[in-house]
C-alpha cells in the first residue's frame, strides 16, 4: 500500500506541477505573444478543457481495460505534450500543447487514484485521499518554481526535464501490480450516478474550489506583476501558498474521516469567502501576495472531505472506482476553465474586484444554502 501511495503521489505530482509551472510564465507569455486578459485565460483554461475531454474516455479506459494501461497512456501523452509546449514558439501551439497535456491528465489522475482508493481501508479513505492530494499540492508547489527556472534556463530544457520525469514513471507504473477490472460496468451507469443529489452536491464542492483557483491563478499572476513582481517572486509566492496548502492536506481528510465532512468544508468556505472579498480592494503587492496564500490555503480545505464524500456516494451506488474519479474530473475540469477563462474575460470587461466579490458571494451562498444539507444526503439511501 504505501508503495502504491508513494506512486500515485508521484503521479499526481507531475499532473500538477506541469498545471501550475504556467503561472510565473504567464505574464511574460502574455508580452511576448501579445495576449490579453481573455488570452492568457484561455492558455490557463486551455488544460483543464482538456482534462473534461478526456475525462469520460479516461474512466471507461480504466474501467474496460485496467488502471495501469489507462496510467500508462496517460504518462505517455504527458511527456510528449510537455516537451512540445516547452519548445512551442506560437499561441495556438500552446493553447493546443497544453490541451492535450489535459487529455492525459484525465488519464493517469482518474486511474490512479481509482488504482489507491481500491486499495485503501474504508475507515481511512479520507486521509489517504489527503495524502494523495499533499502530492499533488506539492506538484503545485514546485510548478512555479519550474516556471520560475524556466524563465530564466529557458522553458525547453525545464519542460524537457518534466517530460523525462514522467517516462521514469511510466517504468515506475509498468512493473506494480494492479488489480484487473471485473465485469466493466456500461457508461449509464456514470451517468445515472448524476442523479443521486448526494453525487451532485460533492461535485459542486470539487468545481467550487477549481473556479476560485482558476480564477486566482489568472488575476493574481497578472496583479502582481503589474505591482512590480519579477516571474520569480511571483513562482515564490505560489510555492508559499503551496506549502501551507500541502501541510494541511493529511489534516483535513483526517478531520474528515473523524468528524465528517462538513466541518473543513464550512471551515473552508468561510475563510474562501472572506480572503476572496478582500482581495478585490488590495493595492499592495506585499499584502496581495500574503493574502493570495491565504486564499490558496482555504480553497484547497475542500478537496479531501469532498472526494473522499464523492466517493463514499459512489460505493453506495456500487459505482466502479474509475466512474467516481471521472465525475471528480467532470467537476474539477470545468469549474478550473471556467474560472481561469471567464475570470480573465470578465475581469477584462469589468474589472478584478467584480470577479472576487462574485466568487465570494458563490462561496457565502454555498455555505447558508448546501453545506449544511451534506449530512442529510450522506444518510440518503442510494
Amino acid at each position: 500500500m504505501r508503495r502504491l501511495l508513494l506512486l500515485v503521489g508521484a503521479i499526481v505530482f507531475v499532473d500538477t506541477m506541469f498545471y501550475a509551472a504556467l503561472t510565473p510564465l504567464l505574464p511574460e507569455y502574455s508580452d511576448e505573444l501579445g495576449l490579453s486578459k481573455a488570452g492568457a485565460g484561455f492558455l490557463s483554461a486551455a488544460y483543464p478543457i482538456g482534462a473534461l475531454l478526456g475525462g469520460i474516455p479516461g474512466g471507461i479506459a480504466a474501467s474496460r481495460f485496467g488502471v495501469r494501461p489507462t496510467v500508462l497512456i496517460g504518462l505517455a501523452g504527458m511527456a510528449v505534450t510537455t516537451m512540445t509546449f516547452g519548445f512551442a514558439e506560437s499561441a495556438w501551439l500552446l493553447d493546443l500543447a497544453r490541451l492535450l497535456q489535459g487529455v492525459a491528465s484525465s488519464f493517469s489522475w482518474t486511474a490512479s487514484l481509482a488504482w489507491l482508493v481500491a486499495a485503501a481501508q474504508p475507515e481511512r479513505r479520507g486521509e489517504t485521499i489527503g495524502a494523495a492530494m499533499a502530492a499533488a499540492i506539492f506538484g503545485a508547489l514546485c510548478g512555479p518554481v519550474v516556471g520560475g527556472i524556466a524563465a530564466v534556463v529557458g522553458t525547453g530544457v525545464a519542460f524537457g526535464s518534466v517530460a523525462a520525469f514522467a517516462a521514469v514513471l511510466a517504468g515506475w507504473a509498468a512493473r506494480t501490480p494492479a488489480f484487473r477490472p471485473d465485469a466493466p460496468q456500461p457508461i449509464s451507469r456514470l451517468f445515472g450516478a448524476l442523479r443521486d443529489q448526494g453525487v451532485r452536491a460533492s461535485i459542486w464542492f470539487v468545481i467550487l474550489p477549481a473556479l476560485l483557483f482558476g480564477a486566482l491563478n489568472v488575476l493574481g499572476p497578472l496583479r502582481l506583476d503589474l505591482l512590480g513582481f519579477s516571474a520569480f517572486a511571483i513562482g515564490a509566492t505560489w510555492l508559499v501558498m503551496a506549502t501551507f496548502e500541502a501541510a494541511i492536506a493529511p489534516a483535513v481528510g483526517r478531520v474528515s474521516d473523524r468528524r465528517g465532512p462538513l466541518v473543513p468544508i464550512r471551515a473552508g468556505l468561510l475563510a474562501a469567502a472572506l480572503v476572496t472579498a478582500t482581495l478585490a480592494w488590495v493595492d499592495n503587492r506585499w499584502l496581495l501576495a500574503l493574502l493570495i496564500v491565504a486564499a490558496g490555503s482555504s480553497y484547497g480545505t475542500f478537496w479531501a472531505p469532498a472526494m473522499s464524500f464523492l466517493t463514499d456516494r459512489s460505493e453506495a451506488l456500487r459505482l466502479d472506482h474509475a466512474y467516481g474519479f471521472a465525475l471528480i474530473n467532470l467537476g474539477w475540469a470545468p469549474g478550473a476553465a471556467a474560472g481561469a477563462a471567464l475570470g480573465g474575460a470578465a475581469a477584462r470587461a469589468t474589472s478584478d474586484a467584480a470577479v472576487y466579490l462574485t466568487l465570494a458571494t458563490l462561496c457565502g451562498l454555498t455555505l447558508v444554502l448546501l453545506a449544511p444539507r451534506l449530512r442529510t444526503l450522506a444518510e440518503t439511501p442510494a
